[in-house]
């Protein structure tokens, strides 16, 4: 073996414990030495050196004063990884935001108003709601009169309904009254029964009420609500009525004195009064109604004379300073029997607004034509009972234009409303 041979063999045995093997060398040939592969390193004729470990850093200087302990020194290898580890908490990512303020939050999407009748509701059916054409222009209105007489009210509030015998003044309080009771259940309602010429409120109320003015102000126990309630009617809708007749005994005639003691009482415990009154204006009962009412609704047939008495209504106010009071004045034209001409309604309404009153033309309904109790609910028409949604929040909105509205009044006493 020649110098070279033992040069090469030397370079390829492990020449320290622990160091990497090298490639094993090819297979041997017979022939002359090949040379070596180009994966090798180049030959030098020099022998390696032995591999010594790098001497550790030297240790900072310490400052002057007492030698602390060593510390041990740890491999450089080995202390990569504990750096990698031990890092301070605000360098770790903070944790992902809330739902709200990620790209994949859920989205509430609020669900469209729907058709509740009509052939927009019949296509949402038969489609299984795929196809939803909306609500209608009714509906919509419908919503927006509903919003109006949710409005939030304090202290109390009164309307007094004025019209001749026939035009259906009892109908519309019951009505007003009822829409009311209904879309307010926050508040305590009643209607009261001042016509002094047979009134027949309560007969289109609660005909099962007994209670009158008499019974409500000669007690003179009542302090809760419930003490009130044993005077007063109550319908499906949550109206109470009291009666201006008694039920049993000698016909009484109502003098201003117990209605304004009766007031009083029921000021107590009711946030909204709707007083029918007589169809006098001269009356000393309806004059007594007038001087603490927050709106006022004038009654009228859709017919020449009958607009004829709405119109000196207006003309009596004006004349006794009652002007604000006409300025919270709404004018129904009621079609109590169905005859009424289309042309002659269109003209008497331009004649009021012209005037500076507004006008709602309720449609016949035989709901209401033959007398009994009124369900506006249930057994009165759709148009019907939007035109007396229509009267009601513009009610409502004159409640709200006072801020003097209570006038020294009692707040209701708070509390649920009795079922």
């Amino acid at each position: 073996m020649n110098e070279r041979d033992e040069f090469l063999r030397d370079r390829l045995r492990p020449s320290q414990p622990g160091a990497p093997a090298t490639r094993p060398p090819g297979p041997q040939s017979n022939g002359p030495q090949a040379a070596p592969p180009a994966a090798f390193p180049p030959v030098s004729p020099r022998p390696a050196l032995p591999h010594r470990p790098a001497p550790p850093p030297a240790p900072p200087r310490q400052p002057a004063g007492p030698a602390a302990p060593p510390r041990p020194q740890a491999h450089p290898a080995a202390s990569q990884p504990q750096a990698a580890v031990a890092q301070p908490v605000s360098a770790v990512p903070p944790p992902p935001g809330p739902w709200a303020d990620s790209d994949f939050a859920p989205v509430r999407i609020r669900p469209a108003q729907r058709a509740d009748r009509g052939w927009r509701h019949i296509v949402e059916l038969i489609t299984f709601g795929l196809v939803r054409p909306g609500p209608s222009a009714a509906q919509r209105e419908e919503a927006q009169f509903e919003a109006a007489i949710r409005t939030v009210l304090h202290g109390n509030h009164k309307v007094g309904v004025l019209g001749k015998g026939g035009v259906g003044k009892t109908s519309v309080a019951a009505s007003v009254g009822s829409l009311f009771a209904e879309l307010r259940k926050q508040d305590r309602i009643v209607a009261i029964d001042a016509d002094t010429a047979f009134g027949r409120l309560a007969s289109r109320i609660d005909p099962a009420s007994t209670g009158s003015f008499w019974e409500l102000t000669a007690d003179k126990n009542l302090r809760s609500f419930t003490d009130v309630m044993a005077r007063v009617g109550r319908n499906s809708a949550g109206l109470h009525v009291l009666s201006g007749e008694p039920a049993s005994g000698p016909r009484r005639v109502l003098d201003p004195a117990i209605y304004r003691e009766a007031a009083l009482r029921l000021d107590r415990h009711f946030a909204i009064s709707i007083i029918d009154c007589g169809s006098t204006m001269d009356a000393a009962v309806t004059q007594e109604v007038l001087r603490d009412l927050d709106a006022l609704i004038v009654v009228s047939s859709p017919w020449a004379d009958g607009a004829s008495a709405a119109a000196k209504t207006m003309e009596w106010l004006s004349n006794h300073d009652l002007r604000d009071l006409l300025q919270r004045t709404i004018v129904v034209l009621n079609d109590s029997d169905g005859h009424a001409d289309k042309r002659t309604r269109s003209l008497l309404a331009r004649e009021f607004v012209d005037h500076g009153q507004p006008v709602v033309e309720v449609p016949f309904d035989p709901h209401l034509r033959p007398g009994g109790v009124i369900d506006v609910n249930q057994e009165m028409a759709p148009a019907t009972r939007r035109r007396f949604m229509q009267i009601t929040a513009t009610v409502t909105e004159y409640f709200g234009s006072r801020p003097d509205g209570m006038r020294g009044r009692p707040s209701p006493a708070p509390g649920p409303v009795t079922p």
